[in-house]
């Protein structure tokens, strides 16, 4: 029974991240007035060029795997960055958006127990 609630976690957390990251590219999802902190932050982003595809790019390829469930536990540890980055970003320059970077961070650390014997070489001492 756990096992269905995570792979359910798990696709809608890839549901979402395949809808953010189209999102960056096709801009069809009216994005909220951020708060001024998080606006200069993401407006230094935008200005590199190319960190926003590359996010884009790496939440569309996670989300893929995570709705079918081939290489999840890779992707987990590709998007684990970018996540903590988001997470982090609205905790502390815009609170009010930070729904959707909590939920696929907790999601990530469902994926990581769900697929723990696959880490195993990595933490060996």
């Amino acid at each position: 029974m756990m096992q269905k609630v995570f792979l359910g976690i798990q696709v809608v957390a890839g549901l979402m991240l395949v809808v953010f990251g189209l999102n960056k590219f096709l801009d069809f999802i009216p994005m909220a007035t951020p708060a001024p902190e998080m606006g200069t932050y993401m407006s230094a982003l935008f200005a590199t060029g190319f960190i926003f595809p590359l996010i884009a790019v790496i939440e569309i390829v996670s989300g893929l795997a995570f709705i079918s469930n081939k290489f999840a536990s890779f992707m987990v540890l590709i998007m684990a960055p970018v996540m903590v980055n988001a997470f982090l970003a609205h905790l502390f320059l815009d609170p009010a958006g930070i729904a959707g970077a909590a939920f696929i961070s907790f999601a990530l650390i469902i994926i990581m127990i769900r697929n723990k014997d696959r880490y195993k070489e990595i933490f060996k001492v």
